[in-house]
């Protein structure tokens, strides 16, 4: 089956490389805020911020929506669907490639980000000495966006299966994006002052390591949920012939 997983990314990738020039121009400028505003604005402690992990979460999660809505929308808008389910690929080798040419593609850009804003600290605050990410901080960063990617894959795909076209699956994950960011920024202002500051102390006093692995299974278990979810809802979408399924 990993044959058939490749030939659906690279299929995938040739599609991706077909893309328009605002795109394009697009991705630059959201790589030249990641990994140069950003680590300018923070100055030569960028490399030891635990702001890096979270933003490389969200780079990877708004990487992956800019494509993935295209999963399978972009396959029934273009009427290629039907011939995709009706070939001999193994329904895990279209759904695992198609998610995994998001993946690779959002968490890749957040890597290279990764590395630009190295560089640019390193240019912008010669300290005699290179400026490097801590082992805890670099790994944090890498593994998260890596995991955060895969979480926006599996939304993706669930909701590109369900819509009727490409703008109707982006409107989608565009407002499921920002719901999250909403809730989280106005949820975190709702709670009461007492719960405010145990949160506070209770993060403050946690190991950053011991967070980090929080984080990740926390995002294991999510991305392991949607792509379950996916896979049945693909599967009926192939048994229905390409038809939107609930």
């Amino acid at each position: 089956m990993i044959g058939d997983i490749w030939a659906v990314m690279w299929k995938e990738w040739k599609e991706l490389l077909q893309g328009d020039g605002r795109g394009r121009l697009g991705l630059l400028a959201f790589l030249g805020v990641f990994g140069v505003f950003m680590p300018l604005q923070v100055g030569r402690d960028w490399a030891a911020s635990p702001l890096v992990p979270v933003a490389a979460v969200w780079v990877s999660l708004f990487l992956v929506t800019t494509v993935v809505s295209d999963s399978f929308a972009g396959e029934r808008e273009r009427q290629t669907l039907e011939t995709l389910l009706a070939s001999r690929l193994p329904d895990r080798a279209i759904l695992f490639g198609k998610v995994g040419t998001a993946v690779a593609y959002g968490w890749g850009l957040t890597v290279l980000g990764l590395l630009l804003s190295l560089v640019t600290t390193n240019v912008a605050y010669r300290a005699g000495r290179p400026l490097l990410f801590p082992a805890a901080i670099g790994l944090g960063a890498v593994v998260l966006s890596f995991l955060g990617a895969g979480l926006a894959a599996g939304a993706g795909v669930l909701i590109s299966l369900r819509a009727a076209s490409v703008r109707q699956a982006q409107q989608t994950m565009s407002f499921t994006l920002m719901a999250l960011i909403f809730g989280i920024g106005f949820g975190g202002q709702a709670l009461p002052d007492a719960w405010k500051v145990r949160l506070a102390q209770t993060l403050a006093g946690m190991d950053a390591s011991l967070a980090l692995l929080v984080s990740a299974g926390a995002l294991v278990l999510l991305d392991f949920g949607l792509l379950a979810a996916a896979m049945h809802r693909f599967r009926r979408a192939r048994r229905s012939g390409g038809q939107m399924v609930g």
